[in-house]
């Protein structure tokens, strides 16, 4: 049997490829393949080409063998590994960490067989009357159906719809190709028609618009990918677009197994499953024909990836929808900043929607001074939740901060209990009896007294899910209360088994953090209350304010969706904070415009792009000297038009055992930016320390 020659990846931060031989009749691109690497024996990779001839500088007898072939049919194909290449260009990674990111983590393919899938004519179409305005939105989400562009993909301008002010990231940044002809902007940047924000009130029916719009490219033949935040909300989704769409969706989320992943990739993949539902990774479905790409909530911080490749899904969707001339249509109620300026300024079609649909209102919100209270439950908000009770109708309380309590404090000599691993104070999870780091899990048992001074007076405060949940249950014994957090989740099934509950009205009082702040759609719900509206809105990050707005904003929706009597309390220690003031008047545009003019005068995004590099190690002084290295590095490629903040120590300093510094790289075109980091990363590659890890994150979501 012949001899053949493929080019392999690994999943690895080195920046190349290798060349290894095979016997194999099912080696093929798009396979992935086992064989030696390095020092690290045994590695899975992935097969990208088959060589013809080998470069005259690598001998034939130098070559490893592939020893086996995991995929008996391929994993992947062209299209993916071209997206991985420019996910590994854009974000600053190799391209094996790229297509590792965008394919399912699954390493064995035996035994998964695929679903089979219906007729799109045996669809169970559920239909409801549209209002005017969602008449109006969905004409012109699909007025585009069928009228593409045959010419193939643009190269042009995917990634200037966020780019703030005009540039790409990199040469091979894709863009439009409609026959439909949008119109030029100041800077002579052709401006898309195929990208569209349903704006619109909680509750004005912004899912059905959604649906329609599916259903439109669906019967054209094409496919559509719904991207959700939350995992919460992937599950309700689901239920929908099953209902609506039967075999023809597919779920994708890391709630599934890795062979449960695998198997709905390669339904997706032989065209089975159209419409794709799932979290942020969704986004990298191998769908045929795309068609159409949704964004709920588009606002949520958590599209954006925290580990290599820190790729936000919104990005990889304007260029997914470039290449293939899809239409691309986000929504919500609170818009990123970045959105809301490209709507400003027509770069992007906004699409109203003003009115509840349900029979409902818009609740009434009612600020609640807590500066002297000796309970997180007000008496404001003890006597809503009787009254709510006694109507028969369901509260929603809402704080984004699980355990009982997060900070350890001695009144007489003012120690503070702090993660052993990172610069972060330890949170009490009383249920187990743990002081936790929510950063890197290091947990102990508290102490009984001050380890410093050994003295009584010192202990845990702060309020936590925990605590909340047993003062609920202690002043309301015969009401029914669930908690829904991240600790509670970990659990099997307990997410869908609480939603399930009480959307059935099974459960009086649902508690939890932002999983049920966002989206999610009850109709017995009167009551919202807010029991610490102040968590985040002082962290020390540019976005804390904008942040707050959302939540505040996204968890008074969930009041009051099919009934006139919606109610509102937001408890806060400052009642007279502009954020939270214009929250709970539900002031989106006097928000949104005021924060425009603040992030203007700080010259921070949506007027400017940044790229975050953060060194982190062991060895603090090895890690002041690779940043300071690299500051020199990049200083002198950095125009005037430009700047550098810092280098500076992270707000976040230690986190689990690696100090970590940071700078920030500052300006209004991209491509520029771009350009100056890849020079001084290519020149610091020269002569690195191995024993410092250098993280680049463009457009970081956050400079904790």
């Amino acid at each position: 049997m012949r001899r053949r020659y493929f080019e392999l990846i690994f999943d690895t931060p080195v920046k190349q490829s290798w060349i290894y031989y095979s016997h194999l009749e099912e080696a093929q691109v798009g396979s992935r393949a086992v064989a030696e690497f390095g020092r690290t024996g045994e590695r899975v990779g992935y097969i990208i080409s088959e060589v013809s001839e080998l470069p005259s500088s690598i001998k034939s007898n130098s070559l490893k063998p592939i020893w086996r072939v995991v995929d008996k049919m391929p994993l992947f194909g062209e299209e993916e590994i071209e997206l991985s290449r420019w996910i590994s260009a854009y974000y600053f990674c190799s391209h094996g960490e790229a297509i590792a990111a965008v394919l399912p983590s699954a390493t064995r393919a035996a035994g998964l067989t695929a679903i089979s899938c219906g007729d799109f004519e045996n669809i169970a179409h559920k239909r409801l009357t549209l209002s005017a305005e969602q008449e109006a939105a969905l004409a012109a989400i699909t007025g585009v159906v069928g009228s593409r562009s045959n010419s193939g993909s643009g190269k042009e301008n995917a990634d200037k719809f966020f780019a703030n002010s005009g540039g790409t990231g990199n040469a091979d940044a894709s863009g439009g190709g409609w026959k439909t002809g949008g119109r030029g902007d100041e800077e002579g940047h052709a401006l898309s028609p195929q990208h569209y924000y349903l704006y619109g009130i909680t509750g004005s029916g912004k899912t059905e618009v959604f649906l329609r719009a599916a259903e439109r490219f669906l019967t054209a033949g094409m496919s559509v990918i719904y991207l959700v935040p939350e995992i919460s909300l992937t599950q309700q989704a689901a239920e929908i677009i099953s209902e609506r769409f039967g075999n023809l969706a597919a779920m994708v989320h890391s709630g599934l197994s890795a062979g449960q992943r695998l198997a709905q990739w390669r339904r997706i993949r032989a065209g089975e499953a159209r419409i794709i539902v799932g979290p942020r990774s969704a986004i990298f479905a191998p769908v045929r024909k795309l068609g159409l790409i949704i964004i709920d909530e588009e606002h949520d911080g958590s599209f954006k990836s925290g580990n290599t490749p820190r790729y936000h899904s919104r990005q990889i969707a304007m260029h997914r929808c470039a290449v293939s001339s899809a239409t691309l249509v986000m929504g919500s109620a609170t818009p990123s900043l970045e959105a809301w300026r490209l709507m400003n300024e027509g770069r992007i079609q906004r699409l109203d929607l003003t009115t509840r649909l349900s029979g409902g209102k818009m609740p009434d919100i009612k600020i609640v001074n807590i500066e002297h209270s000796s309970s997180c439950l007000s008496a404001e908000l003890q006597e809503e939740i009787r009254k709510t009770a006694l109507a028969g109708k369901q509260s929603i309380l809402f704080l984004n901060r699980r355990g009982f309590s997060y900070f350890y404090h001695c009144k007489e000599c003012g120690f503070e209990l702090t993660c052993k691993r990172c610069s972060v104070s330890l949170t009490w999870h009383k249920s187990i009896g743990k002081a936790i780091c929510h950063y890197c899990g290091y947990e102990t048992v508290p102490p009984e007294s001050c380890p410093n001074c050994g003295s009584l007076e010192a202990g845990f405060i702060g309020i936590g899910t925990e605590m909340v949940e047993e003062e609920v249950k202690r002043r309301f014994p015969e009401l029914r209360v669930r908690r829904l957090d991240s600790d509670m989740i970990m659990r099997k099934d307990v997410l869908e088994e609480t939603l399930t509950m009480f959307r059935a009205g099974a459960i009086d009082i649902l508690l939890g953090t932002q999983m049920v702040a966002k989206g999610l759609n009850f109709a017995g719900v009167r009551l919202v209350g807010v029991i610490f509206a102040d968590t985040g809105l002082h962290l020390p990050d540019f976005r804390a304010a904008e942040r707050t707005f959302s939540l505040i904003v996204q968890v008074a929706g969930r009041a009051g969706r099919f009934s006139p009597d919606g109610k509102v309390l937001v408890q806060t220690l400052r009642p007279f904070d502009p954020v939270i003031r214009s929250a709970c008047a539900l002031d989106v545009e006097g928000f949104f415009n005021a924060e425009l003019e603040n992030r203007r005068l700080q010259r921070f995004p949506p007027w400017t792009r940044l790229i975050r590099i953060v060194a982190r190690g062991k060895n603090k002084d090895r890690v002041v000297t690779a940043i300071n290295r690299f500051f020199e590095l990049v200083r002198p490629v950095i125009t005037e038009d430009y700047d550098i903040l810092g280098p500076s120590e992270c707000s976040i300093s230690l986190l689990s055992g690696s100090h970590r510094h940071q700078l920030l790289l500052r300006g209004e075109n991209m491509a520029r930016l771009h350009a100056a980091c890849r020079s001084a990363l290519e020149e610091y590659g020269i002569k690195k320390d191995p024993r410092v890890y250098l993280e680049v994150d463009v457009d970081p979501a956050q400079i904790l």
